[in-house]
């Protein structure tokens, strides 16, 4: 008997997710296992021992294991790095000061820019300069190195980012500088900007920079809490580290540049939402995960996820945030999930989030002290969520806790209990809609010709209600939704993605040969590092992506040039599709020359992924899924009597009208009044929203 088997783990803000898969290549049985559990911070590598001791998985079988987590964002965001020392080129001290003149509340004179990550005493400067194309114009002067080490010593820097002008385009300053700095202090972290981008944007650099810097020492120090933990379990074998642009990545690269991982979870579930799309024969879908914290959605056209590195951190209403210039997929993600709380302002007016519960004390219903009322909370009071199934029996819904949360929000409004439950419900669902809207509408797309695939705890909850809003015609909710970015991370490939700008103007002369010399560049440089870790060069595939703009302007757009020869012919096919896609983006086209301004190239490796198994059918009748029945509000639509389903009984083929509710351990399912259900051949939940 030949077995494969392997584990799949997402960290999330309030839940610790698993997925297990095993096959056996002799009888081609299959077996699933999906868990989850309490996150656990600081120690988030415990909370993974207990989904793994929950799920009951014997380390010692496993070969493969593969980990999402949000170690690096809650280090930024809750300010837990490390301090950090940056060496940048002469009159460049101030870049992360200075920053961009965006301001988002643009009337506000009393505004001020976020502080840097480094204050201005650790931040120092070094001579010698390159031009933007990477032409040496100064020799670099590494003689006040010295005394900046011994200052940062002094100073206890604990990891030192180095970004010099126009490394992008040549590197070597930066590389003289680094192995300078290991020379004289091997033991401190030290990050060069062209390991990480090699875009252009010199403050969008710098600051990529630092805060990798910033999270290196403590992403490092959890990795290898992680690997050893593992191991002292007996597990020897390979362990893949989810990234945010939808592949996975080795461990000792990721320990290298943890910066990667800023958004690993959001991304895994984004891709699984495409592969099911593929799967199904859906090109166009609009993914949504909602979890316990947060709320996260994206759009997928063609089959395509959008990876881009305009990527921003802390971008509110009242802050310009942070740019992270690394490859993350294009998501939209707002502080709403199952555990946001309901709260009243000053003119009466209720909102929900993007506070949220978290995990301890949780929502009221969890009984661990939490007393503020929560989505969670108003879905039971409503009774979507059965409170004798909460959490899949493994909690007690404490409802006289609920109730006490509802009556206080209730009374600062001035409305019954069961009106403010309806209220927190309806405004959740709009802040979604709004996030929905930000990636499909905002863009150019039409909502309507999209798939909404909902997953995390509460996707299933509130993905119908939506639809219906945006005139959404067909849901999808996966089979696993609770842990289905768990999922998406065994459904992942080995991937890098390259950016590299170059400029290729109109007075450069036929674009062609310098377009090619640029793909084979990279593609040679991707070869080469895949094959230092033992992927052969015939494994590797590439996806060519052009960045191009009308000549002068500031922005581009990213435009797929396909496999082939890099000819006068190729550049005209991709000049004419510019045109479209910019048109779509913009809703207009200049008559003006494009310009090429680098190259966004794909490397990607298959390590065995697993797409979805299919869910055999006994022909068992409907009724043998059906729990009862029982009273729900559908907010909107009012209360109804409403048929129960055991999410477990469900088989390929069932169907049925709503109004009904799904029960599964880790999520619930609401088809509103008027809604049709039915289960397709991989156990996915399909909505059909009438318009």
């Amino acid at each position: 008997m030949t077995l494969l088997s392997r584990v799949a783990t997402d960290v999330g803000g309030t839940f610790t997710d698993l997925v297990y898969f095993e096959a056996d290549s002799d009888t081609g049985r299959q077996t699933i296992r999906t868990a989850k559990s309490d996150t656990t911070p600081p120690d988030f590598e415990r909370g993974i021992l207990d989904v793994l001791d929950k799920a009951g998985i014997a380390l010692p079988d496993l070969r493969f294991f593969t980990h999402g987590t949000t170690l690096v964002i809650n280090a930024l965001t809750e300010r837990k790095g490390v301090m950090t020392g940056l060496i940048t080129s002469s009159g460049f001290r101030d870049i992360l000061e200075i920053g961009r003149g965006n301001r988002p509340a643009f009337f506000d004179a009393h505004y001020r820019k976020p502080p840097p990550f480094v204050p201005r005493g650790l931040r120092r400067e070094i001579g010698g300069r390159m031009t933007y194309r990477g032409e040496e114009t100064a020799p670099l002067d590494l003689a006040p190195l010295g005394a900046i080490l011994a200052d940062f010593r002094a100073a206890g820097v604990g990891a030192i980012a180095v970004c010099l002008l126009h490394a992008y385009a040549n590197p070597a300053h930066e590389r003289a500088t680094l192995a300078a700095i290991k020379a004289a202090w091997p033991e401190v972290p030290v990050v060069g900007s062209h390991q990480i981008t090699r875009e252009w944007r010199e403050y969008e650099r710098t600051n990529t920079t630092v805060l990798s810097a910033y999270v290196q020492p403590i992403a490092e120090r959890y990795l290898d809490r992680l690997e050893a933990s593992l191991a002292g379990r007996g597990f020897g074998g390979q362990i893949y580290i989810m990234q945010s642009n939808c592949g996975v990545d080795s461990l000792a690269a990721t320990k290298a540049i943890p910066i990667t991982m800023v958004e690993s979870g959001p991304a895994s579930g984004v891709w699984a939402a495409a592969e099911l799309g593929r799967g199904l024969g859906i090109g166009n879908v609009l993914a949504l995960d909602i979890g316990g914290t947060t709320a996260k959605c994206a759009l997928i056209e063609g089959g395509r996820v959008q990876i881009k590195t305009d990527y921003w951190i802390e971008r509110s209403r009242t802050s310009a945030g942070y740019p992270i210039m690394v490859p993350v997929v294009d998501i939209v993600e707002i502080g709403n999930g199952g555990g946001s709380i309901a709260w009243v302002d000053d003119f009466a007016k209720l909102h929900v989030g993007p506070q949220s519960a978290g995990a301890m004390p949780g929502p009221a219903a969890y009984g661990r002290g939490g007393h503020e009322a929560t989505t969670t909370d108003a879905n039971l009071a409503l009774g979507r969520i059965n409170p004798d199934y909460f959490c899949g029996g493994d909690m007690v819904a404490d409802m006289a806790a609920v109730g006490g949360a509802l009556d206080r929000v209730a009374a600062r409004i001035g409305v019954p209990a069961m009106a403010a439950a309806r209220g927190i419900v309806r405004i959740a669902n709009n802040n979604m809609i709004n996030a929905l809207k930000m990636v499909s509408i905002n863009r150019g797309h039409d909502p309507r010709d999209f798939t909404l695939v909902a997953f995390g705890g509460g996707g299933g909850m509130h993905a119908a209600a939506l639809a219906a809003e945006l005139g959404v015609r067909h849901v999808i909710i996966p089979r696993g939704a609770a842990v289905f970015s768990a999922w998406g991370m065994m459904m992942s490939d080995l991937r890098r993605d390259y950016f590299v700008t170059r400029l290729i103007e109109q007075a450069d002369g036929d674009p062609a040969p310098l377009l090619a010399a640029l793909v084979n560049e990279v593609e040679a440089q991707a070869t080469a590092q895949y094959g230092a870790e033992g992927v052969a060069a015939g494994a590797v595939r590439f996806q060519r992506l052009v960045k191009c703009r009308y000549q002068n302007q500031e922005h581009t757009v990213e435009v797929e040039l396909p496999a082939g020869a890099i000819d006068a012919e190729a550049v005209a096919a991709l000049a004419g599709e510019f045109h479209r896609v910019y048109e779509r983006e913009y809703t207009y086209r200049l008559a003006a020359p494009m310009e090429i301004v680098g190259l966004h190239l794909v490397a990607a490796a298959e390590i065995g992924k697993l797409g979805f198994p299919p869910l055999s059918a006994t022909g068992a009748p409907l009724e043998s899924a059906r729990k009862g029945r029982r009273s729900v509000d559908f907010a909107q639509e009012g209360v109804h009597d409403s048929d129960i389903y055991d999410a477990d009984r469900l088989e390929p083929g069932m169907a049925f009208p709503g109004p009904a509710v799904i029960e599964e351990s880790g999520t619930t399912i609401v088809v509103h009044p008027g809604q049709h259900a039915h289960i397709d051949g991989f156990g996915h939940v399909h909505i059909e929203v009438p318009q």
